[in-house]
């Protein structure tokens, strides 16, 4: 049984279709990237996966359990980081945090107090003080208390420093060797490349590629670009045997040379460059 199952899923308002007859499996154990432009449909699947919305027609479960009709259920196994925060802006951290504990049965406050000084959040500071970052931290801290089997995260770095990104994931991979599935929806694609075991594409509401990166990886093309003495300059993808190109490359004059392996940004700018 897969952790998620998105079966022939179609969102439609009025006349746009945010989801197109999407199909996707995430194993379970596995951080699953979901990536796409604003507006290509990731945040609607997320929104009707957690039940925030309603499918048109199509199906989606999470651990076998219905999206629509057994959410309720869904919610006690899995934990969710929003894009965008807002919580009571009056109400100090360490009280949200408090309040969402007397909600939750499973969550500990001696767990939220540990992440908050993993993360470097004051407790005692007003959500109204804090910026971008810090609520981010907050929408963290109260995803991260709890033990979930599932966690949906929809742009958990934004706002956050590189040194708190990087204790972010070193927290995911530890939850991911533990058996815990992460469907990581985000628009930095660096991120999505080293830390995905796969990845998805999304565009126009239609899924456009879906793989693993380690087949990824094998089918990277090089990158070559060059300037010459003359000033003359040059970059250009590469299929072939190395040592072709390394031959042909010692016939030039050369003053500049780089190779190096296409990246998911390459990919993904394949299917979203020049408004394809």
């Amino acid at each position: 049984m897969a952790a998620i199952e998105i079966k022939n899923l179609t969102k439609i308002y009025g006349k746009i279709k945010a989801n197109d007859d999407i199909s996707l499996s995430v194993n379970k154990g596995e951080i699953y990237g979901f990536i796409g432009k604003n507006g290509a449909g990731k945040s609607t699947t997320i929104r009707i996966l957690l039940n925030f919305n309603y499918a048109t027609s199509g199906s989606a479960t999470i651990l076998g359990y219905d999206c629509a009709r057994e959410s309720k259920k869904i919610k006690e196994f899995t934990a969710y980081v929003p894009g965008e925060v807002y919580f009571y802006p009056e109400m100090k951290v360490k009280d949200l945090l408090n309040y969402s504990i007397a909600l939750n049965s499973n969550e500990n406050r001696g767990k939220a107090r540990e992440l908050c000084e993993y993360f470097e959040l004051s407790e005692n500071r007003y959500i109204k003080e804090l910026s971008l970052g810090n609520r981010k931290k907050v929408s963290l801290v109260q995803a991260l208390m709890k033990d979930s089997s599932v966690m949906i995260f929809d742009e958990p770095t934004n706002g956050l420093d590189p040194l708190i990104q990087e204790k972010l994931f070193t927290l995911l991979l530890e939850k991911k060797k533990k058996g815990a599935t992460i469907f990581l929806s985000s628009h930095n694609l660096f991120e999505v490349e080293k830390y995905c075991d796969r990845v998805c594409i999304i565009k126009d509401g239609k899924i456009v590629l879906e793989s693993d990166m380690e087949t990824m990886n094998k089918a990277r093309s090089l990158i070559v670009s060059f300037v010459t003495a003359k000033g003359a300059a040059e970059k250009f993808d590469y299929e072939g045997d190395i040592n072709s190109l390394t031959k042909k490359l010692a016939e030039k004059d050369l003053v500049s040379l780089e190779i190096k392996h296409s990246s998911l940004e390459e990919k993904f700018m394949s299917y979203y460059g020049e408004d394809k």
